[in-house]
């Protein structure tokens, strides 16, 4: 790791152990947003590090934010960050001011669609969509892909939820004002859900080194039949094997960042390596959530 990456690190996961508490958890669950951990993030430059230094970001390497989207796993951030510095790449990309706030991303820029000076159309499963001061997608326009910019308080938002009990709200646009302009290192309109994939990859990476730390803790510390659950070589092997799918699921999510920063983040050009990423990551999930469940004796279940 570089200096800049070490700093990064080290900040983006005490800040995040710091506020993401097990009661904050439980109010970001119950619909509660977690406004000072948003506004600790925002400070220490955390939500914009793809943004370079001239508009006001850090101007870090995606391998820098790759450190930020793992700890916002590891620590199962309840706010948009991977969202919000998607976003402001982007818009620093096609050289719109990036707004104040958290915003969210419109992976699906097919369905909405431009009126002249306004948009409309629907796009469904909008992370953290009410809470976001503006969503960003790609659509092209006149055949050539642009960054739309679109604020929330132009559009209406029905409530929804993931698995995971994160808000997932479903858009609704009606001739509302947007602000657009060419992006200019890509022609593809994917881009939004390739920067998505390499995000979730690091995310998931994060949350399965969380549950194997904190499985193999209450495997030592667990007794039955008079030894710990760790010496039993049953536990020990699964343990090994869980292990062995994270640290392969961390390393395949790093390499996918690696690959945009030699590819000069023309992420069309890293596509296989996101892809094998979110591949090998979401694989990995089912092995070790299995294996954390069983150690745990599937309380909870």
């Amino acid at each position: 790791m570089s200096e800049l990456t070490n700093i990064i690190s080290e900040t983006s996961n005490r800040l995040l152990e710091s506020y993401t508490t097990r009661e904050q958890k439980r109010a970001s669950e119950a619909g509660e947003w977690p406004a000072e951990l948003w506004q600790a993030l925002e400070q220490n430059g955390l939500t914009q590090p793809l943004v370079p230094e001239s508009q006001g970001g850090v101007g870090a390497a995606w391998s820098d934010a790759f450190v930020i989207a793992f700890a916002a796993g590891r620590w199962q951030a309840p706010v948009p960050l991977v969202e919000t510095i998607i976003a402001s790449w982007l818009l620093s990309q096609s050289a719109i001011e990036i707004p104040s706030g958290p915003l969210t991303l419109i992976d699906d820029g097919h369905s909405l669609h431009i009126n002249g000076d306004t948009i409309s159309g629907t796009a469904a499963a909008v992370p953290w969509g009410q809470r976001a001061s503006h969503a960003v997608s790609i659509i092209n326009i006149n055949g050539q892909p642009h960054v739309v910019l679109i604020p929330t308080s132009k559009v209406e938002y029905t409530p929804d939820f993931s698995m995971a009990r994160e808000p997932r709200d479903h858009l609704s646009a009606s001739n509302a004002a947007f602000i657009s302009a060419p992006i200019t290192n890509t022609a593809d309109i994917s881009l939004v859900r390739f920067a998505g994939a390499a995000m979730r990859s690091a995310q998931i990476a994060g949350a399965m080194q969380a549950a194997i730390k904190i499985t193999v803790t209450y495997a030592t510390e667990r007794e039955q039949f008079g030894r710990p659950l760790a010496k039993f070589q049953a536990i020990q092997q699964m343990l090994a094997i869980a292990a062995a799918k994270s640290v392969e699921a961390c390393m395949s999510a790093e390499i996918a960042f690696w690959t945009i920063d030699r590819t000069n983040a023309d992420l069309s050009k890293a596509e296989f390596d996101i892809a094998s990423a979110k591949v090998v990551c979401s694989e990995a999930v089912e092995a070790i959530t299995d294996t954390s469940h069983e150690v745990h004796g599937a309380i909870g279940f």
